[in-house]
């Protein structure tokens, strides 16, 4: 047996019951804050350029582009 294991009851991982709930619990949290992260950003991209274009293609987003590009002309 490994140092410091005697008199506990250690699954195969050397967690016990206790501390593998305790991983289990910050894993689930931490997997669900990067889903919702992965979401928004997903969210983001496909408003900045949609997945599957429209009959015009991508030209259609460029001019929201273009106009982007006028205005930040005209600030500087």
């Amino acid at each position: 047996m490994a140092v410091g294991t005697e008199g506990r009851d250690a699954s195969l991982s050397g967690l016990t019951e206790a501390e593998a709930k305790e991983f289990h619990s910050i894993f689930m949290q931490s997997f669900i804050v990067f889903v919702a992260i992965a979401l928004v950003a997903h969210f983001l991209a496909w408003l900045w350029r949609p997945w599957l274009p429209g009959t015009g293609g991508y030209e259609e987003s460029s001019l929201l582009i273009e106009g982007a590009r006028t205005a930040l002309s005209l600030l500087a």
